[in-house]
């Protein structure tokens, strides 16, 4: 028996050592522009947040598969100030770098501050106030080379730029300098650096966040060129005729890792696509090995391009104890949440196992101030959420529930509201210049309410009971997609309050999403 325990015990050894495949998205739901770090065996991942607050989420994994939402980079309004940004503004393309103890973030707000950086010696801690870097241009990167120097990179839209900085002051410390203009593609974008075998290699983005797509990459003896472009660029893009096919589309804004074990890798945005050519989910993260040989040009997964299911060996799998699908609200609100634009924090409060949220003058269609709204990400197609709500001093014109939210002019909610003295369901499909109204007369001012989705369709769902459940409405995803809205988030699963006079408030009981 003992020896049987032993070679049991070796099999599963063996096999975590010697882990393969995973699953693409490695972070799924929106969650564009990763940029990626190793401290020791530890990873981290920040992505781009646009409109939502706390800014620029911030991802853990011990194996490049698993991860983990741990907190935001930009929790207080000294750091990210988002009045009136939408879902096109905010931040943007942020990158994570360490050097010397401490960890480095650079990205730009382009509704209000432009370029800066913030650091931390605890990522999960307190970062900095930003420091701002007087540079023009999106998507800054940071680079450390062997002599202590940093340069700074960024994309000016149509070329890549770099400077020598002072990271910890922002002080620009030599003159810019245009050092590469890509292969052709439109928006040279995402610039990298990375150091091997005496060869600076700079990868961007090329093509558009979109269909077309592209990763590309050159290199030089000299930090601030010339620099060569690769002779089998792109290496990385599903824009031709062997992907078109693939569910994943839009692959690019790479950037690549060294792992502990040696081994390279990249993780960068794509979106899955719903059906025809569009997508809700946003981009998200997904993850590729890298072959890079001794004086050689990296090479993507093989052929560069990637796969839901990737059949390839990985480092031994340290998985996370799943996220519950229920949220009693019975502590504050986890890093999952997002607000949009800067909250008015004293309407938030947890009180006796319930969210209370004091209603906001301001709806979901409206861009001014930030409503009363609390965001979850959708993370696949098919999904139900569910919550259960009761209105509270109510007055005429008070309303709550929940949205299936792509930006202010593109949304589809379901209700209770305060009506003449009653109490109805409603439902509302905006998109675009449409608004339209359904409402349905209910005897109660607490009832459950459900979100389901699929690759085509959303259904709204009410219930006064919380078992029997009455369809309130349905409407086609098409309408508030990306392709059709023109933006660069994707679906949040909301709970909102509104109340005209601003007295009034809901309790959320709980929310659940399977």
């Amino acid at each position: 028996m003992k020896r049987f325990i032993l070679m049991l015990a070796l099999a599963v050894a063996s096999f975590s050592a010697t882990a393969q495949g995973y699953t693409n998205p490695v972070v799924t739901g929106f969650c564009p522009d990763p940029s990626i770090c190793r401290v020791g065996e530890d990873y981290y991942l920040v992505a781009s947040s646009f409109q939502y607050f706390p800014g620029v989420p911030l991802y853990h994994s011990k194996d490049l598969v698993n991860w983990k939402q741990v907190g935001h980079v930009l929790t207080r309004d000294s750091q990210l100030q988002l009045e009136n940004a939408n879902s096109s503004q905010g931040i943007f393309a942020p990158t994570l770098r360490y050097h010397n103890g401490k960890f480095y973030m650079i990205t730009t707000n382009i509704s209000s501050l432009g370029n800066f950086i913030v650091t931390a010696e605890d990522p999960l801690g307190e970062w900095s106030d930003p420091i701002p870097v007087k540079m023009g241009g999106i998507d800054p990167s940071l680079f450390w080379d062997e002599d202590g120097s940093c340069w700074y990179t960024g994309s000016t839209g149509t070329s890549v730029m770099i400077s020598q900085i002072n990271p910890d002051t922002g002080e620009i410390l030599s003159t810019p300098k245009v050092v590469w203009n890509g292969m052709g593609g439109r928006y040279p974008e995402a610039p990298h650096i990375y150091k091997k075998d005496g060869w600076y290699y700079l990868m961007i983005a090329e093509g558009g966040t979109e269909f077309a797509h592209s990763e590309t990459i050159a290199r030089s003896r000299n930090i601030e060129g010339p620099y060569d472009p690769a002779p089998h660029n792109p290496i990385m893009t599903h824009f031709a005729s062997s992907a078109q096919a693939n569910p994943i589309q839009g692959v690019g804004h790479a950037d690549l890792v060294e792992a502990h074990d040696g081994s390279w890798w990249l993780v960068c945005l794509a979106f899955r696509v719903n059906h025809g050519l569009i997508h809700l989910l946003g981009r998200e993260t997904f993850l590729a090995p890298v072959r890079w040989d001794k004086n050689a040009w990296p090479v993507v997964n093989g052929n560069g391009e990637i796969s839901l299911k990737m059949d390839v060996p990985t480092l031994p799998l340290k998985p996370f104890e799943p996220e519950p699908a229920r949220n009693e609200f019975d502590e504050p609100l986890g890093p999952e949440w997002s607000w949009l634009r800067n909250p008015v924090k004293e309407r938030y409060s947890i009180e006796g196992g319930k969210l209370r949220m004091w209603g906001s003058a301001e709806g979901l269609n409206e861009l001014r101030n930030s409503p009363s709204f609390v965001g979850y990400r959708q993370k696949e197609f098919d999904f139900t959420a569910e919550t259960c709500v009761q209105l509270g001093n109510a007055r005429n014109g008070d309303k709550a529930g929940m949205t299936v939210y792509m930006d202010y002019n593109g949304h589809y909610d379901v209700y209770v509201e305060k009506k003449g003295g009653k109490m109805v369901i409603g439902t509302n499909y905006t998109f675009g210049p449409v608004n339209h109204v359904e409402e349905i007369p209910v005897n109660a001012s607490k009832v459950w309410l459900r979100l389901t989705g699929n690759r085509m369709q959303y259904h709204l769902w009410y219930s006064t009971d919380g078992k029997n459940f009455k369809e309130a409405g349905v409407a086609d995803a098409r309408f508030i997609s990306t392709e059709t809205l023109g933006n660069f988030t994707g679906i949040m699963l909301g709970l909102w309050a509104q109340s005209p006079s601003q007295k009034g408030y809901a309790d959320f009981e709980y929310f659940e999403y399977r």
